[in-house]
């Protein structure tokens, strides 16, 4: 197998023992040195394959690809290239190669380092402000691939914050026996419903005789849904039928051969598909139908946490750091071009994608009483739908942390 790399100093450390041999390896790899965007060049010439053979082209579209996550950067840009609506076998990054050397897939997005969409999390100004020591603590960012890799590292003391979906942030809490506290909601739901080829989709009611697209089975898309339809008179799975995808690649591409369709979609995929997907229309804001319910709870998707033992011994950095980071969720808000720039800058996705998501992204800075009365409501309500999705128990008051 050839691989490509650049005399970059960090790519020949980093793949020296591999080349030479020194660690064992299931191939053997024929170095191709270059720059890199004439490695660019020869992969788009399909000179520098990254797969078990050289896939012609036309297989490319049906083709299994392992991906290191479906909400990925990674992921994200093979949906842009628009070429691969083949299924997508989601795994660890460093299990990637294997695979397709296995057979388990017939391609493969290979990447250095895993990265979170941070932009949907608000802290890409903070991220750019403690690189320039503009911040009042000093803070050193860790990006993964998913927050599996980061939890242990959490719980092991190793990280003081962390920002996870908002029903992990229970789970933990719930695990660790109070070991750990939340800060802040940074981002509320990102979940559209989305129709094409007409403008039937008015309200929730309307969704009853219909059949919807979505991914998430089994985890907050589906309980977000279950919760707006019953609170309407309506049931998932009679009223209202979903056709669940691993994936929103899918959804866009089966959209695209269909001239009605409606689909659930996260952010920033509704933007990927209406980039792809002629005559497609935002329908409904499944926040904005939370919020209509008006019961004092929101639908949230992420929130920030840190460990008790860090929030005990350090409350005014913890409120340095929430100030720091509500500015930093306001300057994406309300700069959306600026932060999307900041978002390209740090290799998470392209500005021009990036600025036309931020606005539907629904990032926030909720913290106090506020928090606690919004995330409880929510957290009831995944625990009335399933009591696992929030690790077997609601948690107690010691679960929010209130200031300094």
């Amino acid at each position: 197998m050839t691989l490509g790399l650049s005399p970059c100093p960090n790519d020949t450390y980093i793949f020296h023992a591999l080349l030479h041999r020194l660690v064992p390896s299931p191939a053997h790899f024929t170095p191709h040195m270059a720059d890199v965007e004439e490695l660019n060049a020869l992969a788009r010439q399909k000179k520098l394959p990254v797969a078990r053979e050289d896939l012609p082209e036309e297989k490319w579209k049906t083709a299994r690809v392992a991906v290191p996550g479906l909400m990925t950067t990674a992921n994200l840009l093979l949906t842009l290239h628009g070429g691969f609506q083949g299924p997508r076998e989601e795994m660890l990054f460093s299990d990637v190669m294997d695979a397709v050397l296995d057979g388990e897939a017939d391609m493969g997005v290979i990447i250095h380092e895993g990265r979170f969409t941070y932009a949907e999390r608000g802290l890409v100004k903070l991220l750019d402000d403690a690189e320039n020591q503009k911040t009042a603590n000093t803070i050193d960012f860790q990006m993964a691939a998913s927050a599996n890799e980061l939890t242990p590292l959490l719980l092991q003391g190793e990280l003081d914050i962390m920002a996870v979906p908002a029903n992990l942030g229970s789970v933990l809490y719930n695990k660790t026996q109070g070991g750990v506290k939340m800060l802040a909601v940074s981002t509320l739901g990102v979940l559209y419903m989305v129709e094409k080829g007409g403008e039937t989709v008015t309200d929730i009611k309307s969704l009853a005789g219909k059949t919807i697209y979505a991914t998430g089975k089994g985890a907050t898309p589906e309980y977000a849904l279950t919760y707006l339809l019953s609170q309407h008179g309506l049931t998932l799975g009679e009223d209202v039928q979903v056709e669940w995808k691993s994936e929103p690649t899918e959804i866009v591409a089966q959209m695209a051969e269909q001239d009605n369709a409606v689909a659930m979609l996260p952010q920033p995929f509704v933007t990927v598909a209406q980039s792809q997907v002629e005559g497609l229309r935002v329908a409904l804001d499944l926040s904005a139908e939370w919020d209509a319910l008006d019961n004092g709870s929101r639908l949230i998707t992420s929130v920030l946490v840190a460990r008790k033992a860090f929030a005990d011994e350090h409350p005014a950095a913890l409120a340095a750091f929430l100030e720091d980071y509500a500015a930093s969720t306001d300057y994406a808000n309300e700069h959306p071009a600026e932060a999307a720039v900041l978002v390209e800058k740090y290799g998470i996705v392209k500005a021009a994608v990036a600025e036309k998501a931020l606005p539907q992204c629904n990032l926030v800075c909720i913290t106090g009483v506020d928090m606690k009365v919004a995330v409880g409501g929510y957290l009831q309500t995944l625990y009335d739908l399933k009591t696992e999705a929030v690790g077997g128990a609601m948690p107690g008051d010691g679960f929010y942390w209130m200031g300094a």
